[in-house]
């Protein structure tokens, strides 16, 4: 994912390799991991703004830096497919890179293909799969899942701005994925993956501390 003023960087948060740790947090990630209900409301949350995104409103600029409205689509979209590479064992594709190219004519109808092809590998094997974290350790796949909410909430956010759509998220799921915000964030910055906080407004809520947090912009 992206800051802003920092200069060009990569806009992607890619959790795997870093270590999520706290035993709290933790403990929450097997919480939401029981069931993905948090998982796919992002989903949800994200597919109903693809919906409203008009057909000449795709090449309109987002809030990372360099990329479009179909970009950041292409790279939640490329996200089910790293999840399908993660549930099978197999390589990851870069979800970053060109990531208009996941969305190649109707973003709305590549963005459901993959989201179902995704939802038919994500079995109670596949779910259970350990998923390497660098050099510390393993999560369930179930667990890696909880915490990816992050990524779908924050460009869900990124995608309502560039194409003029309402952009409240859901508080729930914007408690859960700042936290993971937080556990991430150093080693995300360290990796020059992302650009440093921004400082919120006095008295802002939850979802634009979090947003300033990634180095996004809330307008007043």
């Amino acid at each position: 994912m992206t800051g802003g003023a920092a200069g060009p960087r990569p806009p992607v948060i890619a959790l795997a390799g870093f270590r999520l740790t706290g035993r709290s947090y933790r403990a929450s990630l097997t919480t939401m991991a029981q069931d993905l209900s948090g998982y796919h409301r992002a989903l949800d949350l994200f597919e109903g703004l693809v919906a409203g995104v008009p057909g000449d409103g795709w090449d309109a600029p987002s809030p990372c830096e360099g990329w479009t409205a179909r970009d950041v689509a292409g790279h939640v979209t490329g996200g089910q497919y790293l999840i399908m590479a993660l549930a099978g064992g197999e390589p990851e594709p870069d979800a970053s890179r060109d990531p208009a190219r996941f969305v190649p004519g109707d973003v709305l109808m590549s963005w459901r293909t993959a989201r179902k092809e995704c939802a038919e590998v994500l079995t109670p094997r596949a779910l259970s799969r350990p998923i390497p974290f660098g050099g510390f350790g393993e999560l369930p796949l179930a667990d890696y899942l909880a915490a990816y909410i992050l990524e779908p909430l924050v460009h869900a956010w990124d995608l309502a701005r560039a194409t003029g759509q309402p952009a409240r998220l859901d508080p729930d799921l914007v408690h859960h994925a700042f936290a993971t915000a937080q556990v991430v964030a150093a080693p995300l910055r360290a990796a020059g993956r992302l650009a440093p906080p921004l400082p919120p407004p006095k008295g802002a809520d939850e979802q634009t501390r979090m947003l300033a947090f990634l180095g996004r912009s809330v307008p007043a």
